[in-house]
């Protein structure tokens, strides 16, 4: 358990890395040609990390608690970082629609497995 809990934190670590690399603020970093490759590897580093998440699964009671701990943290920090773009860029005048499609996505999402766990499990 704890060797899958490493490679977690490695492809989380990697992923954050070539998130702040695509972000590039200052157009220093790389042409427009590594971005695109950036990219692809931040994808393929988030499908990575997203089979980590698929394929958890608790042993214990105990296990079960911590995951949805950290699963309602997660959630919450996301939601609370659209959020607060969502109101910066509203007294700017110029909200991003993808901002407010990856909040309704998250709310969605959270409120369909809610419903489908109610009522499969």
């Amino acid at each position: 358990m704890k060797n899958n809990f490493k490679k977690e934190i490695g492809v989380s670590v990697v992923l954050v890395f070539l998130l702040l690399i695509a972000l590039n603020p200052f157009h220093l970093l790389m042409p427009s040609m590594g971005q695109i490759v950036a990219l692809a590897f931040t994808v393929a580093a988030f499908g990575m990390f997203a089979s980590f998440i698929l394929r958890e699964s608790a042993e214990d009671e105990r296990e079960g608690v911590h995951r949805m701990f950290a699963g309602r943290v997660a959630f919450l920090s996301g939601a609370t970082v659209l959020i607060f773009g969502i109101v910066v860029q509203g007294l700017w005048a110029k909200i991003d629609a993808w901002l407010v499609a990856a909040l309704v996505a998250m709310v969605v999402g959270k409120v369909a497995a809610r419903l489908y766990t109610e009522k499969n499990l």
